[in-house]
């Protein structure tokens, strides 16, 4: 059986020195894609504590280094490298919005990053995949009166 021809997204190559995070983020990305919903959720949200909210600059750069190092994740794997983007967020201090989905005409489930209220680099609209899962950044801590 054979895969059907896809086109590759369009990659950077990054520097020998640029890659050893993205490429740690990746291999850490792929235990966490096999754990089921509810462990993927509990960890994820371990990671994200003390972490600012990212911005979609920040969001986007990350994503992009994962796919530079990673043609699995760049094709066809969608959670590896959604996660893999969130932890390499969170390597540099800040924390997207990570969310799985689904649509239903026809089924399909996806998983992605937001950051400041957009979705990164996807080629779907917002709104095309409905929710079902989110770790969003914490919000601050209110301070003691």
């Amino acid at each position: 059986m054979t895969s059907p021809p896809c086109a590759l997204p369009p990659r950077v190559r990054l520097p020998l020195h640029r890659r050893v995070l993205p490429l740690t983020a990746v291999a850490i990305a792929l235990p966490l894609a096999k754990l089921p919903p509810r462990y993927l959720r509990a960890v994820l949200e371990v990671l994200r504590v003390g972490a600012r909210p990212g911005t979609a600059a920040q969001a986007s750069a990350a994503r992009a280094a994962v796919v530079a190092v990673s043609l699995h994740c760049a094709v066809h794997n969608c959670l590896q490298r959604s996660i893999a983007a969130a932890v390499l967020c969170r390597f540099r201090g800040v924390w997207p919005t990570w969310q799985t989905g689904v649509r239903t005409t026809p089924f399909a489930a996806h998983a992605w990053i937001e950051a400041d209220g957009q979705v990164i680099d996807e080629p779907y609209p917002d709104g095309y995949y409905r929710p079902l899962l989110t770790v969003a950044p914490r919000p601050p801590k209110r301070a003691a009166r």
